[in-house]
């Protein structure tokens, strides 16, 4: 191929490259020569500033050391203290990844040790930190990865050759076609389309009493002329329809960000319980799920990468929650610019910097209107936070217990974000239990402190505390814990899945505490309309509950309480500051992922605010780009 002359032409006599070869957009090459390869090769810099195309020098097998050997060595300069976890080595790639509780302690001062690492052992390392909680899901993932490694690496050479399979021309055209989400919340789903490109974007499905998934059927959701899959977020309204895709015949690249991959499973194989136990239709199989992983190639923020010959993809922070994700596509050689949004969050929070504006050019947006409506403006987040702080301890005081039903992947974390800055400043004195996947949720934001916000960063690596792991935090694993924190008389915080009282851990504890006037129910989400919370914030005095295999009613005597702010979507405000702070204001602008009021008023909003097209779309409605 063109570009990998290119590359051979400008290697240096000495090079001993054994192979040349893609990972994805990236060119790796292989060397024999051991010097060089400590040396890090100055001719790779002269490369990709020529080329301008990432390029990687690993060693051959031929120059390593061998396993057990490099192992030792590795244990020998890493320091104890580091808290080397695991040592995983990938002779497919010619890397070895530590992963370590105190991984600056694996880099050394200025990256010596890490450079001395690679010297000695002639591998490349890597490093990662050791989750602060193990997790079942991380470690399979991670398992997945390094056993398919060499089926991932011929994997990765053909998605090289297909993105470079021809030099990048004037693209005449591009457009995009709503398969779900607009005009609507859930099953969110684009696809967009090039002369050369068919490009999917999020696949979700739509919870309620009848699931509803992507319009798949139509020319557009053909699974077979997919080139690539982009996901934007873990939320199962943006992503728990794409292991459908590899269950019936995509073969083709997933790109997310680490964190969503790993969300991605546990939400996914959730889901698929769930439909089981409530015997629902099951649309696809476990074993896909591992074939999205297998599949999957995670970029981290800011990192560019072509996905196919006219198109190219950064992912940016969304602040939504862990791993969320502005897609950026850049479409042929700046002929143009879409950013898509998927749930973007404009304001801070307790865990994640709000939503990035690095992007030199949009000339169109595709936003969020979750609360798009004229009167849909959220309280302040220290007004939130504050409003929650004194339902809790006023509960406390009187000696009773809180119940906070909330989603597992990002609310839960925030309200313990806040909960663990209450103990510390202000001595909460309560623990707090934590139900359904939320620990697992948790363990997997523990794996990616990156991810979070300067300030939970420093607190992690500066001041050795993490706030996810505060000791006020306790894991409910079982049946019979569950019976102790019920039967306790002391004050607790109970906060479990669902979040919208349609089910889950959280009923038991409802039909517990509902009698007793000193406990207390706070709502942190929103409710949906004929969900059991929404009936109860209607004022619903008594509910229906199951005991010993009977139907019974049980009163509400405890307080209910609704703390609006804490919501990980920006509201209309926020997406227009979010819109005012992009340096290249978009010429399009698309107002979807909100119901039709939503849509449209906000589509009306920034078309006024702006002067720009503003269109809300319906779904399967094709617009045109460019």
């Amino acid at each position: 191929m063109e570009i990998i002359d290119k590359v051979k032409d400008g290697l240096p006599s000495d090079a001993m490259i054994s192979e040349v070869c893609f990972e994805g957009s990236d060119i790796v090459l292989y060397t024999k020569n051991k010097k060089m390869f400590k040396s890090n090769g100055d001719f790779i810099k002269k490369l990709v500033k020529k080329l301008k195309k990432r390029i990687e020098l690993r060693p051959d097998a031929s120059i390593r050391k061998d396993i057990e050997n490099a192992k030792e060595i590795i244990e020998e300069k890493v320091p104890e203290e580091a808290g080397i976890e695991e040592i995983t080595f990938q002779p497919g790639f010619g890397k070895v990844i530590i992963e370590a509780h105190k991984p600056g302690l694996v880099i050394g001062k200025g990256g010596s040790t890490l450079e001395e690492l690679k010297k000695e052992t002639v591998w490349k390392p890597q490093v990662k930190i050791a989750p602060a909680i193990s997790s079942d899901v991380v470690d399979t993932v991670r398992k997945v990865l390094y056993q398919e490694s060499e089926w991932r690496k011929d994997f990765l050479n053909d998605i090289g050759e297909r993105i470079h399979s021809k030099e990048v021309e004037e693209v005449d055209w591009a457009r995009i076609t709503g398969l779900g989400g607009c005009r609507e919340v859930g099953r969110s789903s684009f696809v967009l389309q090039t002369p050369d490109s068919r490009i999917m974007i999020d696949c979700g499905i739509k919870p309620g009493n009848k699931h509803e998934y992507p319009y798949l059927q139509v020319p557009e959701g053909d699974i077979s002329s997919l080139d690539a899959v982009v996901v934007s977020h873990p939320h199962l309204d943006h992503i728990g329809f794409v292991p459908y895709l590899y269950e019936y015949g995509y073969e083709g690249p997933l790109y997310l960000t680490a964190a969503t991959r790993d969300l991605m499973v546990l939400l996914c194989l959730d889901y698929l319980d769930v439909a089981k136990r409530e015997g629902n239709e099951v649309p696809y199989s476990s074993k896909s799920v591992e074939k999205a992983v297998k599949h999957s190639i995670a970029l981290d923020y800011g990192q560019v990468s072509d996905i196919t010959p006219d198109v190219g993809l950064t992912l940016q922070n969304a602040g939504h929650i862990l791993g969320s994700a502005l897609a950026h596509f850049h479409i042929g050689e700046g002929d143009h610019n879409l950013v898509y949004s998927g749930d973007l969050n404009f304001g801070e929070s307790k865990l994640f910097d709000k939503a990035s504006t690095d992007f030199q050019r949009v000339e169109t947006l595709i936003t969020e209107s979750t609360y798009g409506e004229n009167d849909a403006i959220q309280p302040s987040r220290d007004d939130a936070e504050k409003h929650l702080l004194e339902y809790v301890n006023k509960t406390i005081d009187r000696g009773g217990k809180v119940i906070i039903p909330s989603f597992a992947v990002g609310r839960a974390q925030e309200i313990m974000c806040i909960l663990d800055e209450e103990a510390r400043n202000n001595g909460l004195d309560a623990p707090v239990y934590l139900e359904g996947m939320m620990w697992d949720a948790t363990a997997i934001h523990t794996t990616y402190p990156e991810d979070l916000n300067d300030k939970i960063q420093h607190q992690i690596f500066h001041k050795d505390h993490n706030p996810l792991t505060s000791d006020i935090f306790h894991r409910v694993a079982s049946n019979e814990e569950r019976e102790e924190v019920i039967n306790s008389p002391d004050p607790a915080i109970v906060l479990s899945t669902s979040g919208m009282l349609t089910g889950g851990p959280v009923m038991e504890y409802l039909k517990e505490f509902a009698p007793d006037e000193n406990n207390m129910l706070i709502f942190v989400g929103y409710q949906a309309e004929g969900t059991m919370g929404r009936r109860i914030q209607k004022g619903w005095d008594e509910i229906p509950v199951q005991r010993e295999g009977k139907r019974k009613v049980v009163e509400l005597n405890l307080e209910v309480g609704t703390v609006d702010g804490l919501s990980g979507h920006s509201d209309r405000n926020q997406i227009i500051n979010f819109i005012n702070a992009l340096d290249s204001k978009p010429n399009k602008i698309l107002t979807v992922h909100g119901d039709e009021n939503s849509c449209i008023q906000m589509a009306r909003t920034l078309h006024n605010i702006f002067n720009r097209e503003t269109i809300p779309p319906k779904n399967l409605e094709t617009i045109r780009l460019k």
